[in-house]
């Protein structure tokens, strides 16, 4: 892979030293779309209107220089991925799923990992950085690995569209990052694995939502529950992974099919 560093951290900072209102939403939309009707700068994700929060978690990024450490992932991941020839560059984009009413932390993870389509054609892989999390360098760097994955992933095997691909995937994606993951004790781990089992073939996105992030999750969605734990399904995807023979990286073909490329 050839990989390029999309350096947004300091325009995003800059965005909220504009004071709150108008000017600033003006200026956000300009900036992402440099006055086309197209969008220039991957900033969708972000929260226009957020407060100081966000400028807090911006300032923490910016003072370890996230990026630099971003860098250094990519620089990794060109090294691991040397049989997906495709081109993209990478940024950090922080979501507000803390107070942005327009991000619900569920449906842009799904979207982030499962519906990357827009955003590979336009060459970008993008990495969010949610502002209800703790970030350090090593979260920085896991969370960048695992998202260049899923982009290598999607240009060998296309996008997921069942439960088991999609376990497939984030399983592979979490062992090539080295992922923090809910750890399950094994009885609970094959409980959870009975109930997602016969699932495994569905492409109904309530089902699939429940299977990933378990009952609270579903609950608030307004999905039925399956009597998981949250991120019962992630668990299972990583422990499977686990057991694969060759390491992720190996997994990928040695060049991408183009019937399936993004």
């Amino acid at each position: 892979m050839q990989l390029e560093l999309l350096p947004l951290l300091h325009v995003q900072r800059e965005l909220y030293t504009i004071p709150l209102g108008w000017t600033r939403f003006h200026t956000y939309i300009e900036t992402m779309t440099g006055g086309t009707d197209d969008i220039i700068l991957p900033l969708v994700g972000m929260n226009p209107m957020g407060n100081e929060h966000i400028s807090a978690l911006l300032d923490t990024l910016i003072g370890f220089d996230a990026e630099a450490v971003a860098t250094a992932a990519l620089t990794e991941a060109v090294q691991r991925l040397t049989t997906v020839d495709r081109q993209f560059r990478v940024a950090l984009i922080v979501s507000d799923d803390l107070r942005g009413g327009w991000t619900n932390r569920y449906f842009s993870e799904m979207q982030s990992r499962f519906e990357m389509t827009s955003m590979l054609k336009r060459h970008w892989i993008i990495t969010t950085i949610w502002t209800s999390e703790t970030w350090s360098p090593e979260k920085v760097r896991a969370e960048v690995l695992a998202q260049i994955y899923r982009a290598a992933y999607t240009q060998c095997f296309g996008l997921p569209k069942t439960l088991r691909q999609m376990l497939r995937q984030e399983g592979l994606a979490a062992l090539f990052a080295a992922t923090e993951m809910p750890e399950l004790v094994p009885d609970e781990l094959a409980y959870s694995r009975e109930v997602i089992q016969p699932h495994l073939d569905t492409t109904e996105y309530p089902t699939i939502f429940a299977c990933l992030f378990g009952d609270e999750a579903a609950s608030s969605a307004g999905y039925p529950p399956l009597g998981l734990s949250p991120r019962a399904g992630y668990a299972v995807a990583l422990t499977d992974a686990q057991r694969e023979q060759s390491p992720p990286e190996a997994l990928l073909g040695a060049r991408a099919d183009p019937a399936l490329v993004v």
